[in-house]
């Protein structure tokens, strides 16, 4: 007991008293209940649903056919997308109701929890953007159902993509990167989405690879959101945990190998709610001395697979002179299959990957400068030179797909 009369602890270095250190574990405890408010819902939801989808997806022919390009040999269904998109909505317009509900009827909030309460204003305030996100994933989900059951021409599901990746960037969903030209971040936020969109689904070839990448991407964007920037950023970063525990109930009937497929309508939805998310979730802060510019990097690095995949996919049919979107075998995935891997284990191999290059996202936030920061991209870097040379070893073995 000091003279003072307050309880201290010695931690880190220097004295902490004990209403400080209640104050720790009071934000510890809040932490792990928004963790678990996010995630358990989100999983449920997901789980029960893309089980009944399994059920209901060969009544509705959402079923998809074993094919020369294709790594499973006897029909599965469709429509696992539905799963997810349940598992990411219904939570959120339950989080939605119940904050209109707590901000407009004061004896409602008395049973709410105080520590809570500061959620409510930044839940309702960002709901214009936030439905705004989830009704132009709900457009590309539903085109994806379209795509599943008849095959559109992928110039028009570009158009479609397009006008989503636009309307929502009129509506807000705008990158700044702290330039003075207006339409800049638009034209970035345009072009980011549809590669992301995109990017998702190329990835969806192997059993638990796009939502597996998925997973670990919005658990890697979450953890900067919540804790690596000044303040934690709590509705992107929440919206990012339902994503996880919704992918994760879509993973326990994906796992290889898979009683279902997420379908074009899953993989089109993901790739617009991490695109959407990156974009209004704050990675650098310039009121902020804890980090510097260099952590805008982030997102291209916990990106850095699924976006070489995209690039590497599109070049090699480019030059082959074919549509940069017919399907085929030029993914990183088949290749490393080529080289002898079963399948799992090649999606655990591009799972690693993917972590790794989350893990210098996150390192980002602990160098200070350029000079750190450039160490982390070239690590990065050999990350991706690895891959290459791997891809380069498949094709020259097999031939290209």
């Amino acid at each position: 007991m000091c003279a003072s009369g307050r309880s201290l602890l010695f931690n880190g270095g220097h004295f902490q008293t004990a209403a400080e250190t209640r104050s720790v574990l009071s934000r510890s405890i809040i932490m792990l209940l928004y963790f678990a408010a996010c995630l358990a819902p989100a999983f449920l939801i997901s789980f029960v649903a893309t089980a009944a989808m399994r059920r209901l997806a060969p009544r509705w022919g959402l079923v998809d056919q074993p094919a020369a390009r294709k790594m499973h040999t006897s029909p599965t269904p469709l429509g696992g997308g539905i799963g997810i998109w349940l598992g990411i909505v219904v939570p959120l317009a339950l989080t939605q109701v119940v904050a209109l509900l707590l901000s407009h009827t004061s004896k409602l909030s008395g049973w709410f929890p105080a520590e809570f309460k500061f959620l409510l204003d930044g839940i309702v305030h960002r709901s214009g953007q936030m439905w705004a996100i989830i009704a132009g994933g709900t457009i590309l989900a539903v085109m994806g159902l379209i795509d599943d059951l008849c095959d559109l021409p992928w110039l028009r599901r570009l158009l479609v993509q397009l006008a989503v990746a636009v309307a929502l960037t009129l509506a807000g969903v705008r990158a700044t990167l702290f330039v003075s030209i207006p339409w800049l971040g638009g034209a970035v936020t345009v072009l980011w989405i549809l590669v992301l969109v995109n990017a998702f689904n190329f990835l969806d070839n192997m059993d638990g690879l796009s939502a597996g990448i998925g997973l670990i991407a919005a658990a890697m964007f979450a953890v900067v959101m919540l804790r690596m920037t000044s303040e934690p950023r709590w509705l992107v970063g929440g919206v990012l945990m339902v994503m996880v525990g919704s992918l994760a109930g879509f993973l326990c009937h994906n796992r290889a190998p898979a009683r279902i497929f997420m379908g074009d309508s899953g993989s089109y939805f993901v790739g617009l709610l991490i695109a959407s998310m990156t974009v209004l979730g704050t990675f650098y802060e310039k009121s902020a001395s804890v980090t510097g510019p260099h952590v805008m990097l982030a997102p291209l690095c916990i990106l850095a697979i699924p976006l070489y995949d995209f690039c590497s996919v599109m070049l090699i049919r480019l030059r082959q002179g074919r549509s940069p979107f017919h399907a085929d075998k030029s993914h990183f995935s088949h290749r490393l299959v080529e080289l002898g891997l079963r399948p799992s284990h090649a999606v655990l191999t591009i799972y690693l990957a993917t972590l790794t290059t989350g893990l210098g996202a996150l390192l980002l936030y602990e160098v200070k400068g350029w000079a750190g920061a450039w160490l982390v991209v070239a690590l990065i870097g050999c990350v991706l030179a690895v891959v290459a040379i791997l891809e380069t070893v498949g094709r020259g073995s097999n031939g290209d797909s």
